[in-house]
């Protein structure tokens, strides 16, 4: 009998269970996290680690966590979007499509070649050079959820950096996307690469139609009233979920797309720190500790021999090297400066959930062998763990110019656990109740 067999979480209730020890072993790895200097969202990952499968196994992913967790990193990057600077992404644009390209391409290559070393026997329909492409593909993933949560705890998410690495994390999605379905039409007839295209374009003229509209009607509407200021937060997140629907289910477009853009379309407006505020209380309270966990419960040791152990452990290295180097110098070809550069590699290292969702799809295809998922895994889970220590240590040195205030109240917020507020803002909410 197992020390932890007393605490049944496969019940009827069994979820309440689940996310109160979720939520409970998030903030207390936090805090230890914390006390040796490093970001609180490595103790929340750290604690879907030893929970989970691969250590102490008291929980286990289950649909309903699954179902918080995406809902968590759908506000997460809604909550990005609203505080981001349209301006300063805009000026960003060049250089965030040279940081992603190349963020793209160097992994993509090096993947290949490490694939091409290791993967000599054929046991699928597909061809070899496709297997090994794929392995490629998956490496040129980045999960910008993690690095979001850290800037915004280190105070730098507004920053030149942040807003860069903010613009290629998106345009990294969007080239991994025609990547993946590239391969995957290579092997499955049924894919078009065309209509995948034709589909990404579209989702953008559509968002860009209906986030101008949006950001005109919404903030007219906001603007004078200081009424129902509860209304403004339940309209902003119906549109968040319908703009994160739509880019999934209708355009192809992962769903934290459309949630950013939905939270770009209010941002800098009369209710965006209103809005930030309250929905950065619902992702400290609950979402963000199920999402960060949950990366960590998807982990399972599995049996590996000598072989695949060495090509885990290449994996990693090369993982971590072709997204530093690569949107490195992408960043350094747009001019910036060496520190900024290495911020940004540093902030496009983690694979998270993307590279998970990307490994199922090309294994379901007939593109993977089964034996490189453990691998894999490894790989997502140290990138995850790793990218907010080594973003810490970028980001140590203080310097003026890259000074977030919106940054620093999330730092105070994250630490205290309540959200800031205004004294117009507190007599707003008096008059609303």
């Amino acid at each position: 009998m197992k020390i932890f067999d007393f605490l049944h979480t496969d019940g009827e209730y069994g979820f309440l269970l689940s996310l109160a020890l979720i939520l409970l072993s998030t903030k207390l790895f936090g805090l230890v996290t914390k006390r040796f200097k490093l970001p609180q969202v490595v103790g929340a990952l750290l604690a879907g680690l030893i929970l989970g499968p691969a250590c102490l196994g008291i929980l286990e992913e289950t649909d309903f966590i699954k179902a918080i967790s995406e809902l968590g990193v759908i506000v997460l990057m809604f909550c990005a979007g609203l505080e981001a600077d349209i301006k300063e992404l805009a000026k960003a644009g060049k250089a965030s499509f040279v940081i992603a390209l190349l963020g793209v391409l160097v992994p993509l290559g090096a993947g290949f070649g490490l694939a091409y070393l290791f993967n000599t026997e054929n046991n699928l329909n597909t061809s070899l050079f496709l297997q090994n492409m794929f392995i490629g593909v998956i490496l040129t993933a980045t999960s910008v959820s993690i690095t979001v949560e850290t800037l915004k705890e280190l105070g730098k998410l507004s920053t030149k950096s942040g807003n860069a690495i903010l613009g290629a994390a998106i345009i990294d999605d969007i080239l991994g996307i025609i990547a993946l379905t590239i391969i995957t039409s290579c092997a499955d007839s049924s894919v078009k690469i065309w209509v995948v295209i034709l589909k990404i374009l579209a989702f953008f003229v559509f968002a860009i139609v209906l986030g101008v509209a949006f950001h005109y009607l919404f903030n007219k509407w906001t603007g004078s009233s200081k009424k129902d200021l509860r209304r403004y937060v339940i309209i902003g997140f119906v549109f968040c979920l319908l703009m994160s629907y739509c880019a999934e289910e209708y355009f192809g477009v992962a769903d934290i797309t459309g949630a950013f853009v939905a939270g770009l379309a209010m941002s800098n407006g009369p209710r965006a720190t209103y809005l930030t505020n309250r929905f950065e209380t619902l992702s400290y309270m609950l979402l963000s500790p199920v999402f960060f966990a949950s990366i960590g419960l998807k982990v399972v040791i599995p049996s590996m021999n000598a072989s695949i152990i060495i090509f885990a452990l290449l994996l990693l290295i090369v993982a971590i090297l072709t997204k530093i180097v690569g949107c490195g110098l992408g960043a350094k070809v747009c001019g910036m400066k060496n520190k900024d550069a290495l911020r940004i590699g540093v902030g496009m290292i983690s694979r998270g959930e993307v590279a998970l969702i990307v490994a199922s799809k090309g294994e379901a295809v007939g593109l993977m062998n089964d034996k490189y998922f453990a691998p894999i895994v490894i790989m997502v889970v140290v990138t995850t763990i790793i990218t907010p220590i080594l973003l810490k240590l970028v980001y140590k040195k203080k310097n003026p110019a890259d000074t977030d205030t919106k940054g620093e109240l999330e730092v105070d917020k994250f630490t205290k656990g309540a959200a800031f507020e205004s004294q117009e803002q507190i007599k707003a909410e008096v008059m609303d109740k």
